[in-house]
Formats: structure tokens, C-alpha cells, sequence
């Protein structure tokens, strides 16, 4: 139908009659048109507000580490569609994502199907064929719903429970919490990883009949500075690993979300064993584009540039701690002028009210799409709460270079917001 990637991205965009619809009929007419099955291999599903995709890297390194064949599906992307669909850590080729869609796009005559929806069923017509060892997938957004639920679930890993997406989710933390449980299957385990729980998180595993593991109940970490410790007392004695080394994600939370992760290792231990020689090598080689990521550029070696995809509250808050107990490569800690854009269905305010303790300049800027608030939307949300915007720029890479104009050395450049902000920043600096 058509010849490139690009070609099938923007028809797709096009096809369905809202950008963002919840349900798995249309997702399951498709798998059965294209004989896909439940897979005979594990899978494991990650829901969550925040964590999710720190997860998904950290399983999908300890796997590989181990030397087993791993399918990983993330999303959004940063920079290149590809990147979402992963077979042992490498993106898939615009070819095989052409041909991919076409496959798709056959099999579903009438059935109208989302961006994500496509993007989704080409991730499991991509693994089925793969001979793979583990299949490990990101929920696009709640769990109930997603697309990716139409898969079950050997271990589910619910990361953290936040407002975010409460146009489809609800607007309290019990209800997204019931949202994002539902990838939680009968007779399997699932993994709560984050410290604060909502009720209805034990509620669905009740109702499910899933068996509930919970971050400082059935499993925990010490953190000992230069490495740490993971314990679990869910096989009713308690077992612990010591000496293990930091994941290679920056942050304190990374510690909650490893926890997590190796809970979900152990319960697969008999189908994937890890010996601990690739359990510290995958710790320690993981890394994830834009979880407060630190480029020095070589335009301005003594200006450090810190990217993260912080887009909620929740994640603003774990983004500003981490910002205040954080030097600059050279030592210092100057001002931190903040390239900042974000899409309309999220919340500004409370995003902002979390990070502006730790912001010195706010540069606004546009972000492309349908879902983008424009640069002076952005600016007047700011001003509305008492801030000031030092500069409003159209596009990430104008905001760029303005930020790098005001920078003084010992300055840092914070670019947060959405992905979309912090893969284009990653674009302007690469060129």
C-alpha cells in the first residue's frame, strides 16, 4: 500500500476517528485475522504512572545479559519510531515494519484501528516470528484497556500509581489504580513496585485472583551508596542478595524499580534462570535515553545539559529531588534554565508547581501535533502561576540555542516536559 515507514506513520494517523480510543475488541478481531496466539514463551507486562519504561530496560538488559533472545515494546518513541519495537536490543528496520503493516493492514479489512493499535499488533506479529525467549511489554496507557492487554500476562509489574491521563483513567489515584491492575491475570503473579499503594490495587488481584508482591512488603532493597541490597520473603523465608551494583539509570527511584524487576526475575527463575555474573552485568549496562540523562556538548563543555521525559506531577517531583542533590560535571551547581514543553492533556500546573523550586529561567516552547499546546498556550499557563518565562521559542531547537545563548559556565540546561521535547533536544544535539 505504501513504500515507506513514513508514508504508513502518517496514514495511520489518519485512519481511526480519535487519536487515543480504549478497548481490545478491535485488537483482538486483528490477532484472530492474523493467527496470532498466546505466546508458549513468558511474557511480561508493565503498567504504571511512572517506572514503567525504566523497567522495561532493566528486564530487557538482565535478559539479554543472560544470553536469552528478548522482544521489547516500549513507547512513545524519542527520536525513530523503531525504537519501540526491540529484538535483543536492536530497533527494528523500516522494512520489516513496512511489511509488518502491510500484513496488518490485510488482515484487518473493515476493522478501524488506532496509531498505537497498529503499532501494537506489529510488535506481536514481530515477536511471534522471532523465536524469542521473553516477551516483555510497556503499557501505552492505563492496562485495562491498552492494546497490550489483549496479551496475557506471566508476571505483571504494576511501577507506580500517579494522576496522569485522567481524561480516560479517572481522577483519583483509587481509579487509575484499577486501571492499571487490570493487566493482572488468574493464578499469575504480579509486582507492585512502588512505596505508596492504592487499595484498589489489592482489590483487582483479589477479584482476579492474581497473587499480590509489594515493594517493602514481599520484597525491598537496602541501599548501602556504592551498592545495594535486594531482599524477598515471598517463599516465606527470607532470602537476600548482597553487593549488587547500581543500575546504570541515574536516580534513587531506579533502586525501587530494580527491586521490582528482580522480584519479577525470580518468580520466572525456573523457565529463565540468571546466574548472578550477568545479574550485576545487566544492572550495570543499562541505560535509557532521557531518564535524567546528562550530555556535556561540545559547544559548551561547561555547561552540563540534564534531559528527562518528566510529563506529570509524580515525575516532576522524583525529577526535582534528583535535581537538588545533583552537582554539574565540573563540580558546580549554577543556575538551571529549563527548555520546557508538554502536550495539552497533561497537567501544566501541578507539573510546574513540582519543578519550579528548582528552575531559575523557564524557556517555553511549541511542540508539533494535534495533542501540543502551542509555545504561547505554554507561556500564558505559566505566567497564569505567577512565573516568569524569560523567553517563548516555536520549536525545541530554537529553545535550544536560546538556552545555550543564556547559559554561563557552571549553568546547567534542563529539558523536560514530554518526549516529544526531550527526543527533539536529543536531535539539535547531535547536528
Amino acid at each position: 500500500m505504501f513504500l515507506t515507514l513514513a508514508e504508513w506513520l502518517a496514514w495511520q494517523e489518519t485512519l481511526h476517528h480519535a487519536t487515543i480510543d480504549l478497548g481490545l475488541n478491535r485488537v483482538r478481531e486483528v490477532m484472530q485475522a492474523l493467527d496470532l496466539v498466546q505466546p508458549s514463551c513468558p511474557v511480561i507486562t508493565i503498567s504504571g504512572t511512572k517506572g514503567k519504561g525504566s523497567c522495561a530496560a532493566l528486564l530487557a538488559s538482565l535478559y539479554s545479559a543472560a544470553g536469552y533472545r528478548v522482544g521489547l515494546f516500549t513507547s512513545p518513541h524519542l527520536q525513530r519510531y523503531n525504537e519501540r519495537i526491540r529484538i535483543n536490543q536492536q530497533c527494528i528496520s523500516d522494512q520489516s515494519l513496512c511489511v509488518a503493516f502491510e500484513r496488518i493492514n490485510m488482515a484487518r479489512r473493515d476493522t478501524s484501528l488506532t496509531y498505537f493499535e497498529f503499532n501494537t499488533l506489529a510488535a506481536l506479529l514481530t515477536f511471534s516470528t522471532a523465536m524469542l525467549d521473553v516477551w516483555i511489554l510497556e503499557v501505552g496507557m492505563g492496562g485495562r484497556l491498552d492494546a497490550v492487554n489483549v496479551i496475557d500476562a506471566d508476571v505483571a509489574i504494576v511501577s507506580s500509581i500517579g494522576l496522569d491521563h485522567t481524561e480516560w483513567l479517572g481522577n483519583d489515584l483509587e481509579a487509575i489504580g484499577r486501571e492499571k491492575a487490570g493487566i493482572m491475570r488468574r493464578g499469575q503473579p504480579a509486582v507492585f513496585a512502588a512505596a505508596q499503594m492504592p487499595q484498589s490495587i489489592q482489590t483487582v488481584a483479589d477479584e482476579i485472583g492474581a497473587r499480590l508482591l509489594r515493594a517493602e512488603k514481599e520484597f525491598g532493597f537496602d541501599d548501602h551508596g556504592s551498592h545495594w541490597s535486594w531482599w524477598s520473603n515471598s517463599g516465606g523465608e527470607k532470602y537476600q542478595m548482597d553487593g549488587l551494583p547500581a543500575p546504570g539509570i541515574a536516580g534513587a527511584v531506579q533502586l525501587w524499580n530494580a527491586a521490582a524487576v528482580l522480584m519479577a526475575l525470580n518468580l520466572l527463575s525456573q523457565r529463565l534462570p540468571i546466574n548472578r555474573l550477568a545479574l550485576e552485568q545487566g544492572l550495570a549496562d543499562v541505560r535509557l535515553s532521557g531518564r535524567f540523562q546528562r550530555i556535556v556538548s561540545e559547544k559548551a563543555q561547561d555547561v552540563e545539559w540534564i534531559l528527562d521525559v518528566a510529563h506529570n506531577p509524580m515525575s516532576a517531583t522524583v525529577l526535582a529531588a534528583h535535581l537538588r542533590h545533583h552537582v554539574n560535571t565540573n563540580g558546580t551547581q549554577g543556575r538551571t534554565i529549563t527548555v520546557f514543553g508538554m502536550l495539552s492533556d497533561k497537567d501544566v500546573v501541578g507539573t510546574v508547581n513540582a519543578l519550579q523550586s528548582v528552575v531559575d529561567e523557564w524557556i517555553v516552547t511549541g511542540l508539533g501535533g494535534m495533542r501540543a499546546l502551542s509555545e504561547h498556550e505554554l507561556a500564558m499557563a505559566l505566567r497564569r502561576g505567577g512565573l516568569v518565562v524569560q523567553s517563548v521559542a516555536a520549536d525545541v531547537g530554537s529553545a535550544c540555542s536560546l538556552a545555550l545563548a543564556r547559559a554561563k559556565p557552571g549553568d546547567r540546561i534542563l529539558v523536560c516536559g514530554s518526549f516529544l521535547t526531550v527526543g527533539a533536544a536529543l536531535t539539535w544535539l547531535e547536528q
